[in-house]
């Protein structure tokens, strides 16, 4: 995803286009919206992932962070970056812990 990002924004760059005025322009501006989105999210999910295996590197994974009971195995199956129980999902956690 970040290469299609850099090949939009290259392609663009000796383009005059004005967003504003250009029909195009406004294609080009989501195009650039939609693609940033999606980069950043794959970017979030992957600190997750990253997360999740420190977690198993310290024998955490499955443990919640908020009360520290095992988290239950079908949210682990749902959702394997989960970091805490279904009881404390709203729950604000300390990444750092």
């Amino acid at each position: 995803m970040e290469q299609d990002m850099a090949r939009l924004v290259a392609a663009s760059l000796d383009s005059n286009a004005d967003d504003e005025h250009d029909p195009e322009g406004q294609t080009i501006a989501w195009e650039r919206s939609q693609l940033a989105a999606l980069t950043d999210g794959v970017r979030t999910h992957l600190a997750e992932l990253d997360d999740a295996l420190a977690r198993v590197a310290e024998g955490t994974y499955g443990t919640c962070a908020v009360c520290g009971e095992p988290i239950a195995e079908g949210r682990l199956e749902a959702r394997p970056t989960a970091r805490t129980c279904v009881q404390h999902a709203g729950a604000p956690v300390d990444r750092n812990s």
